[in-house]
């Protein structure tokens, strides 16, 4: 797993020095005064009631190839929205996932639902990026981090009145996620070094977070009766994406996973 993060973790570097040459920081940190008003993730997906889902776009991934060739983020957007999820998840990476900046703003305009920027981030050029984009929220991966960076980027993106989500796969770095201040987290259910899912990773390390903390499971979500048990199990929200995106209509398999 450690080889595969430590490739995305050097591209991202490269991509974030690039596009720094081509908008300056400071060029950058100019936009935000005229960004879209940021919106409460953290309510959004933390309030009473059933689990809430937070519904993601992503064009491709290295496992399933392109998902939904043709789709426009605002269609699918908007059948999310009309089937109850509480927010959305954008992918912006370009080299693995196929998506881009644009894809967060469409999302951003075509609905009334906060927007998470799902990326790999390292710097925070990204999460200015996120910011100046229309993101309300940004993902942070413990496993792509140390405890310096992880502890900055989360200060940075509550600076910017954002929320941090904030995942992690290994047990083992549940304690320093815990330890950054992490009120929402992700736990992903995929194991990078094997690509495989285990719904029951979650529900295992559901015993180990605080009350007062929202976790959202990540992955292996695809049946009505997974929604059910992780609800059974006190998890708070889900994010979920290819298993809807390659249902034929998104919409409506986000509605069936909801019960409605």
């Amino acid at each position: 797993m450690q080889s595969i993060l430590e490739t995305i973790v050097a591209r991202k570097r490269r991509e974030v020095a690039i596009a720094r040459e081509r908008v300056p920081t400071a060029a950058l940190e100019g936009r935000l005064a005229t960004a879209p008003k940021v919106q409460d993730f953290y309510a959004a997906v933390s309030g009473p009631g059933p689990i809430k889902l937070i519904a993601e776009f992503k064009r491709k991934s290295p496992s399933a190839g392109e998902i939904r060739p043709g789709a426009t983020v605002e269609e699918v957007a908007r059948g999310y929205a009309a089937a109850g999820a509480a927010a959305l998840s954008v992918l912006t990476d370009a080299w693995d996932f196929g998506g881009s900046l644009v894809d967060l703003e469409s999302a951003r305009v075509a609905v009334p639902l906060p927007v998470l920027r799902k990326e790999f981030v390292v710097d925070r050029y990204q999460v200015l990026e996120a910011r100046a984009h229309g993101a309300d929220a940004v993902l942070l991966i413990a496993e792509c981090l140390d405890d310096c960076h992880l502890r900055g980027l989360y200060r940075e993106i509550l600076d910017l009145g954002m929320t941090p989500l904030v995942e992690l796969h290994d047990a083992e770095n549940l304690p320093r996620v815990l330890d950054a201040g992490a009120t929402l987290v992700g736990v992903n259910n995929r194991d990078l070094r094997t690509m495989t899912t285990d719904l029951d990773h979650v529900l295992r390390l559901r015993e180990r977070v605080p009350e007062d903390v929202v976790l959202v499971a990540e992955s292996g979500i695809r049946t009505r009766a997974d929604v059910e048990r992780l609800e059974a199990a006190g998890i708070g929200a889900m994010l979920v994406g290819e298993s809807l995106l390659t249902q034929p209509d998104p919409g409506t398999a986000a509605a069936t996973l909801l019960g409605r």
